[in-house]
């Protein structure tokens, strides 16, 4: 099973692949989707869109996992530019026919740390610890997705067949 984790972000979209079965992960690889703050917004989308699309078309993933939609009361117009990011990230997903879970970041840490409240540094090295990693998973919007995309194929693998024919996925970090 082959799964894309997406931590959403207008600057910075975090994104990780990881693929095997179950518990065990055969390969990973992240990147990251830069935009530009002197870019107007409809552009700044358009072009996460197009990057997300490409992503799905090139890995062909089972699953995509994105950070759930949290509320920010004392920064609204954030919440409300992460939610235009969200949506087309949604809206890649399903013109690319792949099936969308959400995860909030919370369950995502308690998952992997132990600890819902846990820091990004902590959820950092534990994310390199499911992936027998020791390099540092940089920047952290890329470990978040990595993180997101292990709760995937822990989740959902069970019963599912593995993906038969596929390269091994080239690294994400090519992304920008």
């Amino acid at each position: 099973m082959r799964v894309l984790g997406i931590d959403p972000g207008l600057a910075a979209t975090g994104v990780g692949v990881v693929w095997g079965h179950g518990p065990h992960i055969d390969g990973h690889a992240f990147g990251i989707i830069r935009t530009c703050a002197r870019t107007q917004l409809p552009d700044r989308l358009n072009h996460i869109h197009g990057q997300v699309s490409d992503l799905l078309a090139e890995e062909r993933p089972d699953l995509m996992v994105v950070e759930d939609v949290f509320s920010l009361d004392r920064y609204p117009r954030s919440g409300i530019l992460l939610g235009h990011v969200i949506g087309v990230i949604f809206l890649a997903g399903a013109q690319a026919g792949v099936p969308v879970a959400e995860v909030a970041v919370r369950e995502a840490k308690g998952v992997l740390t132990g600890h819902g409240g846990a820091d990004k540094a902590h959820l950092e090295r534990a994310v390199r610890s499911f992936l027998d990693r020791t390099a540092p998973i940089r920047p952290a919007h890329a470990a978040d997705a990595l993180a997101l995309a292990i709760i995937g194929l822990l989740r959902h693998s069970d019963g599912l067949p593995r993906p038969t024919g596929r390269a091994a996925a080239p690294p994400l970090q090519r992304i920008q």
